[in-house]
C-alpha cells in the first residue's frame, strides 16, 4: 500500500473498495496537475506502476463512484484526497465549502446529501513521495522495563518554545526535543519515557478555523504515517522526516524512550454530513468508518466519526503505521487515545479478544514496544479500566481522582468540619491497584498511575482553582471537564497571600510524591515539576500560546519545587520496593507482607479504622526483603491528609526503630505534620 519505489519510477497502490475508477493525480513544481487512471484493481485495491516518479513527487488521488450518502458512499472526483498512506504532506488544509465533498452554507454546515462539484485541489495538502533512507549507526533502542520507567507526557512546541537554552530559530520543533538543554532536563529529572501528545500530520477543526483559534493537541489526524509538518524547523517534506529521526536518535542516545500518543479512533474529517472530503470519505466511506443502516457515522469518540476495525483492510492500515513508527522512526511504543473504540466487535460491544489486540500481542514488531491504553471511549459502556489484556498498561484514572480527591477535596471538607473518604481509597491506589490488575498476571506495572494530564487542570492548578476558567476557548466556558477534585485553598486563582501559597505548594508536593512513590508507572506532565500555570484552563486544546507552553522562568519555589521532584525520582530509583513487578505473595514468611499498614501509633490497621471516614492518617511499610525481591531498605511513607499535626509512633521493623528521614513535603520536616507526606528508611539489614 502505499507509494513503492522502484528503479525506473514508484507503484501506487490505494484502498478504495467501492470506486468505479481511481485517478492518481501527479503535480509539478508549478502546481500543474496531471492525471493517470490506475489500471489494476484486485480485492478493492487500485494499483499501477508509473514510470519516472521519483521522490518528492507531489500527489494525491480523486475517485470515481456512487454519490449515495443515505448507503454509506460519497465519492465525488471533484475532491482531491491524501493518500492514507503518504509517508509525508506538503501544506495544509485551506478550510472553506471547497473541501467539503457535500454543499455547505456560509459557516460550512448543510444536510450532507448534495453533492459538491467545486474543485478543492488549491485547499489540499499534497501527499509527498519519499526516500526513506536514514543513518541510523549507533542507535540503540533503550528498552526500560515498566518496572523502572518514568513517563514524561509533553507537547512537541509547548515543551521547547519558551526555552532559553534552545536556539529560537528552533524552539517549538523536533530539533528542539533533541537539544543538549531538553535531553539534560529529562535526564536530571530521571525521565526514562518522553511520550510525545500526537505528532501525526492532522489539521484544525472547522469551529476552531472560525473562532481564529487552531488545534493545539493535535486529536485531529489528516494522516497516521506522516509527521505533522509544522511541528519542523525544516520546510522540505523530506527533511522534516529526518528532523523527527534525528530527534529519537538523540533522546535514545541519552537513554530516553519515545513513545507516540497516537489517534486511531477517528480522523479530522468528523461526521459524513458535516465534515469535509479530505481522504478516508472520498476513496471509501462505507469501508473506512462505523455508518449505521441509514449511512451515518457512529460516533464513539466523540469527534463526529469512528474508524472501523471490524475491516481487516481498515485494521491492516493502523498496523502497517504502527509498524512504519517502530521499523522507519525506531520509537519504543504507543499510547492509544479511546483505546476500546479500537476493540468494538460486530455487536459494537468492547472485546478484549478484537482482532487488533491479539495482533497487537502476536506481531514479533509491535508486541516487543510498550503499549499503554487510555481505557474509555464515549460509547455505551466506554469505561474499561483494568480490563485491557496484557500486555497493555493503562492510564489510571482510579488513581488521578482518588488521590486528588484525599490531597484536596477532603483536605477542605476537613476545615469546614466535615468527614472525607477515610484512607482506604488512596492506600489501594499506594498499593499498586490490585484490585484493578491483580489478573492475567499484569501486576502494578499494568497501571500508568497520574494525577495530571494535557487534558485538565495542571498540578499547580489543581490547587489554585476550583473552577475551570476555558473563556479563552470561545465557547463560554462551556467546554472541559466540570469533576475537577480541586481545591483552591480558600482564593481562587492569583493571590499573594504567603499562607495560602505555602498551602497550595504543599499540596502540589504530596500530590507529586504520591504519584512517584506509589507502585506502578508514574507519569508526569510536562511542567508540572516546575508548577507550571494555565490559568485555570483545563480543556487547553486550542491554546498555542503561552497559556499551553512551559515557561523556563524559575521563581526559587520553583527551583525549589524541581529540586524535590529530582529527589523524589532518584528515591524511586534507588528503592526497588516501591517499583514491584507484581503484587505482594503471602508466602515466605508467615504474617509477612511487602506492604503492611499501621496507624498513629505504631499498630497495625484493623478493619474499623479502615471504614472511618475521619480517619486521615496512615503509614504504609514497603518490606520486599522476606518476598523474593531485589534486596534493599524497607521504605516508611508517613501520610496524614489532615489539617493538624499528629503525635506518630513509627512502626518497628525486627527490633529496629532508627527510622531515618529521606524527605518531607512539609517545609520543616516534621513527621506527622499537617496535610504532609515523609519517606523514611531503615539501615540495610547486617549482612
Amino acid at each position: 500500500m502505499g507509494v513503492s519505489l522502484t528503479p525506473d519510477g514508484a507503484e501506487f497502490a490505494v484502498l478504495a473498495r467501492h470506486a468505479e475508477s481511481v485517478d492518481l493525480c501527479l503535480f509539478d513544481d508549478d502546481g500543474a496537475e496531471r492525471r493517470v487512471p490506475l489500471r489494476r484493481r484486485a480485492y478493492g485495491i487500485w494499483w499501477d506502476h508509473v514510470p519516472g516518479v521519483g521522490p518528492g513527487q507531489r500527489y494525491g488521488y480523486r475517485v470515481h463512484g456512487p454519490w449515495a450518502p443515505h448507503e454509506g458512499h460519497r465519492h465525488n472526483p471533484a475532491k482531491l484526497l491524501v493518500d492514507p498512506y503518504a509517508r509525508a504532506v506538503d501544506g495544509e488544509v485551506g478550510w472553506g465549502p471547497e473541501v467539503h465533498g457535500h454543499q455547505v452554507d456560509d459557516r460550512w454546515s448543510g444536510d450532507g446529501t448534495s453533492r459538491d462539484d467545486r474543485d478543492s485541489a488549491a485547499y489540499v495538502p499534497r501527499s509527498v513521495v519519499l526516500d526513506d533512507g536514514f543513518d541510523w549507526s549507533g542507535d540503540e533502542r533503550p528498552c526500560v522495563p515498566l518496572s523502572e520507567t518514568v513517563v514524561y507526557e509533553a507537547h512537541v512546541r509547548g515543551l521547547t518554545m519558551l526555552h532559553p537554552d534552545v536556539p529560537p530559530e528552533i524552539r517549538g520543533t523536533y530539533a528542539a526535543l533533541g537539544h543538549p538543554a531538553v535531553v539534560e532536563h529529562l535526564r536530571s529529572l530521571g525521565v526514562t519515557t518522553l511520550e510525545l501528545l500526537p505528532i501525526h500530520a492532522f489539521t484544525h477543526e472547522p469551529h476552531l478555523v472560525q473562532l481564529g483559534l487552531t488545534n493545539y493537541w493535535g486529536y485531529n489526524t489528516l494522516n497516521f504515517f506522516a509527521p505533522h509538518p509544522a511541528y519542523a524547523a525544516a520546510s522540505d517534506p523530506a527533511e522534516v522526516v529526518t528532523e523527527v529521526k534525528s530527534a529519537i536518535k538523540a533522546l535514545h542516545a541519552a537513554g530516553i524512550e519515545v513513545v507516540l500518543d497516537v489517534v486511531y479512533n477517528h480522523t479530522c474529517e468528523q461526521a459524513g454530513d458535516q465534515g469535509a472530503t479530505l481522504s478516508w470519505r472520498g476513496l471509501d466511506n462505507l469501508t473506512y468508518y462505523r455508518l449505521d443502516e441509514r449511512g451515518y457515522d457512529i460516533d464513539v469518540t466523540g469527534c463526529g466519526n469512528t474508524l472501523d476495525l471490524r475491516e481487516p483492510l481498515v485494521t491492516r492500515m493502523v498496523l502497517d503505521s504502527l509498524r512504519h513508527w517502530v521499523n522507519e522512526f525506531r520509537v519504543d511504543g504507543f499510547r492509544f487515545d479511546l483505546a476500546p473504540a479500537l476493540a468494538r466487535g460486530k455487536d459494537d460491544a468492547y472485546d478484549p479478544d478484537h482482532s487488533f489486540h491479539v495482533a497487537l500481542r502476536t506481531d514479533p514488531v509491535l508486541s516487543s514496544v510498550k503499549l499503554i491504553a487510555e481505557p474509555w471511549d464515549v460509547g455505551v459502556h466506554g469505561w474499561r479500566t483494568g480490563q485491557f489484556p496484557p500486555p497493555f498498561a493503562e492510564w489510571n484514572d482510579w488513581f488521578r481522582d482518588p488521590v486528588r480527591t484525599f490531597w484536596l477535596t477532603d483536605v477542605g471538607r476537613d476545615l469546614d468540619g466535615h468527614p472525607g473518604h477515610g484512607v482506604r481509597e488512596l492506600a489501594t491506589r499506594v498499593a499498586g491497584s490490585k484490585d484493578l490488575f491483580g489478573h492475567e498476571d499484569r501486576g502494578p506495572i499494568a497501571s500508568v498511575n497520574y494525577v495530571t494530564a494535557h487534558d485538565g487542570f495542571t498540578l499547580h492548578d489543581l490547587t489554585a482553582y476550583l473552577h475551570k476558567h476555558n473563556e479563552a476557548n470561545g465557547e463560554a466556558n462551556g467546554d472541559g471537564h466540570g469533576d475537577n477534585r480541586s481545591w483552591n485553598h480558600g482564593v481562587e486563582g492569583l493571590t499573594h497571600d504567603e499562607s495560602v501559597l505555602a498551602g497550595r505548594r504543599r499540596s502540589v508536593r504530596n500530590l507529586l510524591a504520591t504519584l512517584l512513590l506509589s507502585p506502578g508507572v508514574p507519569m508526569i506532565t510536562a511542567g508540572d515539576e516546575i508548577g507550571r500555570t494555565q490559568r485555570g484552563n483545563n480543556n487547553a486544546y486550542c491554546q498555542d500560546n503561552e497559556i499551553s507552553w512551559v515557561d523556563w522562568g524559575l521563581a526559587p519555589w520553583q527551583e525549589k519545587l524541581l529540586a524535590d521532584a529530582r529527589a523524589l525520582t532518584a528515591l524511586r530509583r534507588e528503592h526497588p520496593v516501591l517499583r514491584p513487578r507484581d503484587f505482594p505473595a503471602y508466602r515466605p514468611v508467615p504474617g509477612r507482607v511487602r506492604l503492611r499498614w499501621f496507624d498513629e501509633s505504631g499498630e497495625v490497621m484493623v478493619e474499623q479504622q479502615w471504614v472511618d471516614p475521619t480517619r486521615r492518617l496512615v503509614q504504609a511499610l514497603f518490606d520486599s526483603r522476606h518476598d523474593g525481591d531485589e534486596a534493599g531498605q524497607p521504605v516508611l511513607l508517613v501520610v496524614n491528609g489532615g489539617v493538624d499535626h499528629e503525635d506518630v509512633t513509627l512502626p518497628q521493623v525486627d527490633g529496629m526503630s532508627d527510622w531515618q528521614l529521606r524527605w518531607s513535603s512539609h517545609p520543616d520536616d516534621v513527621v506527622g505534620g499537617a496535610t504532609s507526606i515523609t519517606l523514611l528508611t531503615l539501615p540495610h539489614p547486617p549482612g
